[in-house]
């Protein structure tokens, strides 16, 4: 059964020949949107003119995101997240500056995904082996801080020690879980986040990117529009898409469970035999018949 509604298309895009159900969580889903500002972007005169399908009216000189280009955007990368991390690959958040800091690392900590919120070390990507490298250094500097080994350097050498640890642990700490190359990255910002971009591009990975109206939509795959500056606004799109990655790892250890019970049947109970059986019968050969 399909319900006709119509709406203000600031809210609803989706009305007509759309079933119940399906619109009740859009229209959920827009309410939130609009009510943590999603739809909001920049001031016109920063405008970006590939932004032009995404954007619903100027007000006041400032562009309004059109939200039915967001749930479209949202929708779409929720699916592909989904799928992915089903097939067991990884997916990198990535968002340095200070709206997306603090929501990118909690969203991937509670998703179980690597995170990069504080600065993108040049050849992450393009370098990884190098980068990986580095991880043994700070794993070495975190036993000489947990040791008594500490108390033997000068102060000059511990001030200095504590100064490479901090550093190292604000740009590795979130990808020291991340044993191989992601599938897709989930970028706040590709204006700022210009160098993963480029490193995702030349290694063939997916970006999803939630991209404002000064932002290139052709720089990334799967463009999500909406409002990159608002902390509101982009905890609740990291939410989404987290929520969405944890979907995928709860189908994917289904399909483990499911393919380790196909792989392991329970054996089948096999009869007593004793000298005097029949000997067995291989294919082409007629066993004797026994008096």
């Amino acid at each position: 059964m399909f319900r006709r509604r119509t709406m203000d298309p600031l809210v609803s895009g989706f009305r007509v020949g759309v079933p119940w159900k399906k619109e009740t969580f859009v229209s959920t889903l827009v309410k939130e949107l609009v009510e943590a500002g999603v739809h909001y972007g920049h001031r016109s005169s920063r405008w970006n003119p590939k932004m032009r399908p995404y954007i619903y009216a100027r007000r006041n000189l400032i562009h309004i995101i059109d939200v039915r280009e967001t749930v479209r955007g949202l929708l779409r990368a929720k699916k592909y997240l989904q799928q992915v991390v089903a097939n067991g690959s990884l997916i990198l958040f990535v968002g340095t500056k200070r709206q997306a800091a603090e929501a990118v690392q909690r969203e991937a900590d509670r998703c179980g995904m690597p995170y990069v919120n504080d600065r993108w070390l040049g050849g992450t990507l393009t370098n990884f082996r190098t980068i990986r490298s580095r991880l043994t250094r700070l794993e070495e500097l975190e036993a000489i801080r947990e040791s008594d080994t500490i108390n033997s350097y000068s102060k000059k050498m511990q001030s200095a020690l504590g100064r490479e640890y901090r550093k190292m642990f604000r740009n590795l700490n979130g990808i020291r879980a991340m044993a191989r190359l992601p599938e897709c990255l989930v970028i706040v910002d590709p204006k700022k986040e210009k160098n993963a971009v480029k490193e995702a591009r030349k290694l063939g990975i997916v970006t999803v990117a939630l991209i404002d109206t000064d932002c290139d939509p052709d720089a990334v795959d799967l463009p999500i529009p909406g409002n990159d500056d608002s902390m509101q606004s982009v905890e609740l799109i990291m939410k989404i898409l987290a929520d969405a990655v944890a979907v995928g790892k709860a189908t994917a250890s289904m399909q483990e469970l499911e393919a380790s019970e196909g792989v392991t049947p329970a054996p089948e109970p096999v009869a007593a035999t004793s000298e005097s059986a029949e000997p067995t019968v291989q294919s082409g050969e007629v066993s004797p018949k026994t008096e």
